[in-house]
């Protein structure tokens, strides 16, 4: 079921884009790293919100955290609890840098769950990066 609040944005109830392909397939290094956190989230090794993939759209995190199902209030990620609403997410996979600005206020929520998560974006960019060019990453 996908609801809409007032805002017209959807939030954290609504359901992955049926549209999301696994990237996984073609590409070994997220396809491992994937393998290996579903392993130890499993067996309670690291929390769903440590990963650097993303369990539900099998890609690294950077590539779909702008995603209504990664918005979560209850934990702040990509949420502005002054505004109370879905905060918005721009990676730059150039120049790796990743921001979380309000989609009302503008302003960036500085929550530890959003600083945690522009983390593990940079690190998604980083991994990704040495995936597509291994030769780059032994330099």
């Amino acid at each position: 079921m996908s609801e809409k609040c007032q805002c017209g944005d959807h939030h954290a109830w609504a359901s992955p884009n049926p549209q999301d392909q696994p990237a996984a397939a073609r590409q070994p290094l997220l396809a491992s790293t994937l393998a290996g956190e579903d392993h130890a989230e499993d067996g309670g090794r690291i929390d769903p919100t440590d990963r650097v993939t993303c369990r539900t759209h099998r890609r690294w995190l950077h590539d779909c955290v702008s995603s209504p199902v990664h918005t979560n209030p209850a934990i702040g990620y990509r949420w502005c609890r002054s505004c109370d609403h879905q905060a918005l997410v721009a990676v730059d996979e150039l120049t790796g840098d990743v921001a979380i600005h309000c989609g009302l206020c503008g302003r960036s929520p500085r929550s530890r769950a959003n600083l945690e998560l522009v983390e593990l974006c940079r690190r998604s960019l980083v991994l990704a990066r040495e995936g597509r060019f291994p030769e780059t990453a032994a330099a």
